[in-house]
């Protein structure tokens, strides 16, 4: 026995240790002892690559700095340094090194919340093609431009209407109006920006100073408006030695049409009739003029 390799019994052998301890062997032969196994150990599932860390959502506010460049605000006037403040560099260097845009935004002084005062004056200028844009619209219009509002528009329109009158000054009390060019310096800084046609007539002392100038419509020209009664009501009432008859096209073409000629020579004839001359008939376009004496029509 001590040579078998296996620990497993035959039938014979196990009924000869029955029968020598008197006992009844079994019926059936016993079931090979085998040892507990533990139970199987599932497989694991196959390793998978976890999934990527979702982001943090960014943040609801954006520091300026983060912002998209569509976002970006334009720096505003109190974060420049003062010696950059359109304001501190004209009190220190004087109003000619200034660019338009900043003048202007001297006289605008506060911005939006998206742009400076600089900002909304310089994109003021690029809509309307510059100053002689600007300064083409009315109160009403310069009231709906963001930033602006009424009270703005009415301190640009002022400062606009005190450079025109500067311009038409003269150190003389009386200005004196010895060509056609004289007459252009006068009115032409007001006319050649005007949208629609202003009829004006300078009235005139015997020296060729100017007593007053007096509108006499706006619109256009035609004989039904620009009569002689009332061109020369006026100068009768002022006394007016002579009278010089003003128009402009807003066209910026200073030729003469037939109806100007036409009424060139109405006009003409009545102050022979009165006795007071019309000495010219100037139309003013856009940094130009025609003179119809000057033409041959007086």
């Amino acid at each position: 026995m001590m040579e078998r390799m296996d620990d497993t019994l035959d039938l014979e052998e196990i009924r000869g240790f029955f029968e020598i301890a008197g006992l009844q062997p079994p019926l059936r032969p016993p079931v090979p002892f085998e040892p507990e196994r533990p139970p199987p150990v599932p497989p694991s599932p196959p390793e998978t690559e976890a999934p990527p860390a979702t982001p943090p959502a960014p943040s609801a506010v954006r520091r300026r700095s983060e912002a998209r460049p569509e976002e970006r605000y334009d720096v505003r006037i109190r974060e420049l340094s003062e010696d950059e403040r359109p304001r501190e560099r004209l009190i220190r260097i004087g109003p000619e090194a200034l660019t338009t845009a900043e003048l202007l935004a001297i006289l605008i002084r506060t911005g939006t919340e998206k742009r400076s005062a600089v900002g909304v004056a310089d994109q003021l200028l690029t809509d309307h093609g510059g100053l002689r844009g600007v300064a083409r619209l009315s109160v009403d219009e310069l009231s709906r431009v963001a930033g602006i509002g009424p009270a703005k528009a009415a301190q640009i329109k002022a400062a606009i209407e005190f450079g025109r009158r500067l311009v038409a000054a003269s150190p003389e009390e009386r200005t004196k109006i010895g060509s056609p060019r004289d007459v252009y310096n006068l009115l032409g800084p007001t006319l050649r920006d005007e949208p629609r046609e202003h009829v004006i007539a300078l009235l005139m002392d015997t020296k060729g100073g100017v007593l007053r100038q007096s509108t006499i419509s706006i619109g256009d020209l035609s004989s039904s408006i620009v009569h002689p009664r009332e061109v020369f009501r006026e100068a009768i009432r002022c006394s007016a030695a002579s009278l010089i008859l003003v128009h402009n096209h807003p066209s910026g073409d200073p030729t003469p049409s037939p109806e100007d000629i036409a009424i060139t020579h109405r006009l003409n004839e009545a102050g022979d009739l009165i006795g007071i001359e019309l000495l010219d008939h100037i139309i003013i376009g856009d940094h130009r003029w025609t003179s119809l004496r000057e033409k041959g029509h007086l």
